[in-house]
């Protein structure tokens, strides 16, 4: 292993760090000793490659929603887009331990994006790479005929209002609110204005 590629793998290694120990604690409670700790790496490491709480922060986040959806990535044709469609919103729920981390964090996101400039410049960030994924997978259907031509950019941003307000039901462990439920409901919201079945398909 070459150095360069020894410090990419400490760096993996730290932000995988980064976003369990601020999931399980909340970044206020969260210092880089206790990051490094969980990592296996030394404090002087650790700021060698993140000198400030911040950036870690900032870092791991944008390395947790990087990891989300790979699934949906390079999908063939004969893939059908309401399935592409449904694997996303799959992926936009805390459906599983991996994705209730991931919404974790993005709690603590939305708390400092209340009170930090940066945190907000980069929530809004994401979600405007949210809104393309989403509307990527609307157009593609729109292009093959399988969805209704429509507003894309207003499908999209209810999508992901629902994906907010129902995620966090789930995270609460409402029992009012299931995964079949929060998955059923946002499908019969845009089924149809996308003209399909309100049925949520097999992914």
């Amino acid at each position: 292993m070459t150095k360069a590629e020894r410090a990419l793998e400490t760096r993996e290694r730290i932000l995988i760090a980064a976003c369990e120990v601020i999931a399980d604690i909340g970044f206020e409670n969260v210092s880089m000793r206790k990051v490094a700790e969980h990592a296996g790496v030394s404090k002087a490491l650790l700021h060698y490659h993140f000198d400030t709480r911040e950036k870690l922060f900032a870092e791991a986040m944008t390395h947790s929603f990087a990891q989300t959806g790979t699934d949906t990535e390079g999908v063939p044709d004969s893939v059908s887009s309401a399935v592409v469609l449904a694997r996303i919103l799959r992926s936009m729920l805390p459906t599983d331990a991996e994705l209730r981390q991931d919404w974790k964090l993005w709690q603590e996101l939305w708390v400092r994006a209340q009170r930090d400039t940066a945190a907000r410049h980069l929530a809004v960030d994401l979600y405007d790479q949210l809104h393309a994924w989403v509307g990527g997978a609307v157009e593609r259907g729109i292009r093959s005929g399988e969805f209704a031509a429509c507003d894309v950019a207003a499908l999209a941003t209810l999508v992901l209002a629902l994906c907010d307000g129902l995620g966090i039901r789930l995270m609460l462990d409402d029992p009012r609110v299931d995964l079949a439920t929060a998955r059923a409901t946002i499908w019969r919201a845009i089924a149809p204005t996308l003209g399909i079945d309100p049925q949520f398909p097999q992914v």
